[in-house]
């Protein structure tokens, strides 16, 4: 059984998506957020204290993009997935990277000083940081201005890593910095069945981020 540590609309929200496209059977194991400070037994599973954190037989992994391709690539063949011998491959690879390491990472940084550690002061660096993020959107924009989603010519994994980093930015306030074109391309992902049944099967938590 595959089972996923995950807090409500963190990371691991990727993860708990590609899940229910796929509609494979998983156990879900919802945590407080962040759950190195408020489930410090968690620790002794994942001594990172990361989310997420996705256990399938032998294998366990902490990336949430990573774990996205491996769902795709192990539990296809599937449409989902962008294979080798496609044009798009690279464009696949590239946007399943940039949804975590180019558009999560400085929302990362300004959840942290805006929300976590706002009694530090240092405001001036979130903004930095949304000033970032901000930039680095028209990576999306030049795509989706001229396609439904990021390769391929359908939706894939790639548009699950990207558009998880949509989600955090509307629940950050950031979604105002959105072109017309990555926020129709939002309003596409957002009403995916998929992405309505993994909203339903987090729920409620004071996990919440």
């Amino acid at each position: 059984m595959i089972t996923l540590y995950h807090c409500v609309n963190a990371r691991s929200f990727r993860v708990l998506w590609a899940l229910e496209e796929l509609g494979l059977d998983y156990r879900l194991e919802i945590l407080p957020f962040p759950p190195r400070l408020h489930r410090k037994d968690y620790l002794g599973l994942n001594p990172l204290g990361t989310i997420p954190l996705f256990l399938d037989g032998e294998t366990r992994m902490t990336e949430s993009a990573a774990i996205c391709q491996f769902l795709v690539t192990r539990y296809g063949p599937t449409a989902l997935a962008v294979s080798v011998e496609e044009p798009a491959y690279g464009a696949y690879l590239n946007f399943l990277s940039f949804g975590e390491a180019t558009l999560t990472f400085p929302q990362a940084i300004i959840l942290r000083y805006t929300r976590f550690e706002a009694e530090r002061g240092l405001g001036a660096v979130a903004a930095d940081y949304e000033r970032w993020f901000a930039g680095r959107l028209r990576g999306v924009d030049l795509v989706v201005s001229d396609a439904p989603y990021l390769c391929a010519g359908r939706f894939t994994a790639a548009d699950i890593s990207v558009g998880y980093a949509l989600m955090l930015a509307e629940i950050l306030g950031l979604d105002m910095h959105f072109s017309d074109s990555v926020a129709a391309y939002w309003r596409r992902l957002s009403a995916r069945d998929g992405y309505r049944r993994a909203l339903a099967a987090q729920g409620r938590s004071d996990g919440t981020i």
